[in-house]
């Protein structure tokens, strides 16, 4: 018997496969416009039970710790690329036999690990550029004494002697297609001599090809001429392009406060389930909403923080107690930080294939929340 979404307890996510597959078909566009590969970013996106779906689309994973390595070896296959802002010892061994390529973010991490790396994996350097396109200073990897990267005027040409491949990312939700190449005139024209002895560069994510009408021709084209021009393969590793718009977080309305202004109380928390609405105080945006409505809500979490609320926003008409409300765009950087917060129950991970048939990708309870915390 398939499931039913009016059936289905609150809170859940409710990813669409239809929405995916229009997403990963711009990124085939440009994949055969540039030339380019396309790594998908676990630290934005892990939900394993879509990457069938995403596969046949994309080149292979990239990852930020030895977990996420694992996962895209075993469950996404093709090329697996490593990085990590730190290694340890015991990371290394644990990266080292499934991974492609190894990307190492200091001089003496490439260091101290190359002689164990250097006949496992196709060695890289994650650079800081000093330029980037990112809306906050929390996620920019150029601000002032960024730990991401090494500069330029620590460089010299002998690093090459251990390296294939540079990784510069300097991007965050970039719909700028111009701002982007005006970045990537500037790693060609500041690395030249570098570039020319790699082999492969991967350019990070961030780049928001998938945003409606973005230019994804004049895009693919300013890689395939960096490319060219360098003669080296270059990857990109969306995240947040790949899954943007693809899922809800679906939630109800359990109560209704009053002071001075109303509070519509979910079953959700940004704290636990939604943690970048708080860490970038970006407020979500709510399907059933109607900017300038008559009546305005706080939409407030059920968790004991005192500022914890997804956003204030308007309704044509008042709210109701058991009403669910769709919470747009709530895929990235949410099922990869969810935690147990207050005690909360855990959303459900649901996939709406395309022929409307709803599948379970797991569901949570109190032992998984017990589990967390001992044995």
């Amino acid at each position: 018997m398939s499931l039913q979404k009016e059936n289905l307890n609150t809170p859940y996510f409710m990813i669409n496969e239809k929405a995916l597959i229009n997403n990963l078909e711009k990124a085939k566009q440009l994949k055969e416009i540039s030339g380019a590969k396309l790594v998908l970013a676990l630290k934005c996106f892990s939900t394993w039970g879509t990457f069938n779906t995403i596969k046949p689309y994309l080149d292979g994973t990239t990852s930020s710790g030895p977990y996420e390595v694992r996962l895209g070896h075993e469950k996404f296959g093709g090329e697996t690329h490593a990085y990590s802002v730190g290694y340890s010892n015991a990371d290394i061994e644990a990266v080292k036999p499934l991974s492609d390529k190894i990307i190492f973010n200091s001089l003496s991490q490439l260091e101290a690990h190359y002689d164990n790396c250097k006949d496992s994996a196709s060695l890289g350097l994650r650079i800081n550029p000093e330029m980037s396109v990112a809306g906050q200073d929390l996620a920019n990897p150029a601000r002032a004494y960024s730990r991401l990267g090494v500069k330029q005027d620590l460089l010299s040409l002998e690093v090459l002697n251990k390296v294939d491949g540079f990784m510069f990312h300097m991007n965050c939700e970039n719909k700028d297609v111009d701002a982007f190449i005006r970045v990537l005139d500037h790693i060609s024209t500041t690395f030249t001599e570098y570039l020319d002895q790699l082999t492969w560069l991967s350019l990070g994510g961030g780049i928001f090809f998938t945003y409606p009408n973005y230019p994804i021709e004049k895009l693919g084209l300013a890689l395939k001429a960096f490319a060219e021009k360098h003669n080296l393969q270059v990857y990109l590793e969306p995240g947040e392009a790949i899954i943007t718009r693809t899922a809800d977080l679906v939630v109800s309305v359990i109560d209704i406060v009053e002071n001075d202004k109303q509070t519509a109380i979910v079953d959700s928390a940004t704290e636990a389930h939604r943690l970048d609405t708080l860490i970038y105080d970006e407020p979500a945006s709510i399907k059933e909403a109607t900017e300038g409505a008559e009546h305005n809500y706080v939409i407030g979490s059920c968790s004991c923080l005192a500022g914890d609320q997804f956003c204030e926003t308007q309704f044509e008409k008042p709210l109701q107690i058991g009403q669910k409300l769709h919470l747009l765009d709530s895929a990235g950087y949410t099922m990869v930080k969810l935690n147990w917060f207050n005690g909360l129950k855990m959303p459900s991970i649901y996939f709406e294939r395309v022929n409307g048939d709803i599948e379970v990708l797991n569901e949570f309870g109190y032992e998984d929340f017990k589990n967390t915390l001992g044995r």
